[in-house]
């Protein structure tokens, strides 16, 4: 038994055409960091956001960038500081003293992708705000709502090195994002040796060059991609594969607390954004393998004495997949 009927094999080559196309475009300005370009588009076409983390310099602003001039896109970018409020990310209402009429001035969310750069230093109640807008896929100001106009996707970012000053996402409001995107330093030498190429050559200061990133789609395209992501088969099976992952994390030991049902469809929905994107029509149990980390990661915390012994969540959630009966054909 399955979700749905496969689609027809020229659509299919299409979509992976268009996705695959967007990926080059953003490999024209990113250097490296393959999986974590792949991991933002498998959201991207899920629908879902995004929390990255990583230091600074790595390239977060530059695949937001690249991205969002790929398909035609809108792009905006928050500072989040400790004075940030909510109408500061949303927008608010301005009373017009000559007409005593409101007019209504949109903030940054407004957008297509919204970068939210350290998202830990706000206070809780603007994050809460910028969460909402990602829940709700709208923004309501003085009463009225506005709904935003898709494709739309949030790429919060927060440094694990620095933490004093910070408001740390509570655990509820982290499951709001689809994935949990790690990115760490070039791979090798000669990738740290190119990116400093693509940056010095024949230009002053720091700015972020994606003039070579041509647009090869739209945002209507982009929601039709969506769409079309949203209809790839997925087997029972991969269904009840998926359910017994996220239940495993509940029933260890090793975990302070496991992932809830949205974890479930994390990974089915990333997964079949990784189905999409190596050109099948349908998910196989290591797409959602794959999916594992990003998906979850966010969703679990380690026992309090086996994180004191440094163990991480990825760590245990590798053991986890090894545990977890796969589905055979």
């Amino acid at each position: 038994m399955t979700e749905s009927a496969p689609p027809p094999p020229d659509r299919l080559a299409e979509a992976h055409e268009a996705v695959s196309a967007l990926r080059a475009e953003i490999a024209r300005a990113v250097v490296g960091q393959d999986e974590v370009v792949t991991q933002v588009l498998a959201a991207f076409l899920a629908g879902g956001h995004v929390l990255l983390e990583g230091v600074p310099g790595l390239g977060k602003t530059l695949i937001v960038l690249a991205l969002s001039r790929a398909f035609g896109g809108r792009f905006a970018r928050v500072q989040f500081t400790p004075d940030l409020m909510p109408s500061d990310v949303t927008g608010h209402a301005i009373l017009d003293v000559k007409t005593g009429e409101m007019s209504i001035r949109r903030g940054p969310a407004f957008t297509h992708l919204l970068l939210a750069d350290e998202i830990n230093r706000a206070p809780a109640k603007t994050q809460a705000a910028l969460l909402e807008v990602m829940g709700e896929q709208q923004i309501s100001i003085e009463g009225t709502s506005f709904p935003l106009e898709g494709p739309f996707m949030t790429l919060a970012t927060q440094n694990p090195l620095e933490h004093e000053g910070t408001y740390p996402l509570p655990e509820a409001q982290l499951d709001r994002f689809l994935l949990k995107v790690l990115i760490d330093y070039p791979a090798g030498v000669e990738e740290e040796i190119e990116v400093l190429r693509r940056v010095t050559a024949g230009q002053t200061g720091d700015r972020l060059d994606v003039a070579a990133v041509r647009e090869v789609a739209s945002p209507e395209s982009v929601r039709a991609l969506q769409d079309f992501t949203a209809s790839l088969t997925v087997d029972e099976r991969i269904h009840d594969y998926a359910v017994r992952l996220v239940r495993r994390s509940r029933e260890r030991g090793d975990f302070r607390f496991g992932a809830g049902p949205r974890g479930a469809i994390a990974l089915v929905r990333t997964a079949r954004s990784f189905a999409l994107l190596e050109g099948r029509d349908h998910v196989l149990p290591d797409d959602v393998k794959r999916a594992v980390l990003p998906a979850l990661r966010h969703r679990v915390q380690p026992a309090p004495e086996l994180a004191m012994e440094g163990h991480s969540s990825d760590a245990l959630l590798r053991g986890l997949v090894d545990e977890v009966v796969v589905p055979r054909a």
